[in-house]
């Protein structure tokens, strides 16, 4: 039976968490989970491409099949908001670039898929996942758990889901928000250098 490799994401400024997961046979296997701080960057630019290239190297690494974001949420700050909206434009553009299936889902359906409850703690939501998968050592951060919980909630969609925002490709992208893509590199959601990029995306 086809097995099937989940990469989630939790992207963020301060710290981009990640797990991965296989499925076979139906039945989740746990891979790995980490993180990778961006604390230690004082540019703000310079955070976007290590998430982008670290984004990659997963892809290239680990051959996901299909990637599961956590999408921002919804705050006050708009300058929080922004940038947090970057990171995820980041981490997107590179698994669209290599042609992967991007599946965002809000942080309360990610708790709600992995406890019951749509506001349930990071260490909550961590201590189920330890649960589910049995892994033995926690984070010291729970970033990466925050990650691994994006590709586990995919999973108990089914793999898709009609309620959350899909994307097969940058192309699917382009075509599914017609009129933002301008919008976005205008305001700054997706500002990507060309270095990012590589000539791995088509010029629109």
């Amino acid at each position: 039976m086809h097995e099937k490799i989940i990469l989630g994401i939790d992207p963020g400024t301060t710290i981009m968490g990640f797990g991965l997961i296989k499925i076979v046979k139906g039945e989740m296997q746990f891979m790995q989970l980490n993180e990778l701080i961006l604390s230690k960057y004082d540019d703000h630019y310079l955070k976007l491409k290590q998430i982008f290239n670290r984004t990659l190297e997963l892809i290239d690494t680990y051959h996901p099949d299909e990637i599961a974001l956590e999408a921002p949420f919804f705050g006050k700050n708009v300058q929080s908001m922004l940038k947090l909206g970057r990171a995820q434009g980041v981490a997107m553009a590179a698994g669209l670039s290599r042609e992967i299936p991007v599946i965002e889902y809000s942080p309360k359906k990610i708790k709600m898929a992995i406890t019951g409850n749509g506001n349930a703690s990071k260490e909550q939501v961590a201590k189920m996942l330890q649960s589910l998968l049995g892994f033995k050592v926690m984070p010291k951060n729970l970033d990466s758990t925050d990650g691994l919980a994006a590709a586990v909630c995919h999973f108990f969609n089914g793999g898709s889901s009609s309620k959350e925002k899909k994307y097969s490709g940058w192309n699917a992208f382009v075509s599914q928000n017609p009129g933002k893509i301008k919008s976005k590199l205008n305001f700054g959601f997706v500002i990507l250098p060309c270095s990012f990029l590589k000539a791995s995306l088509p010029l629109l």
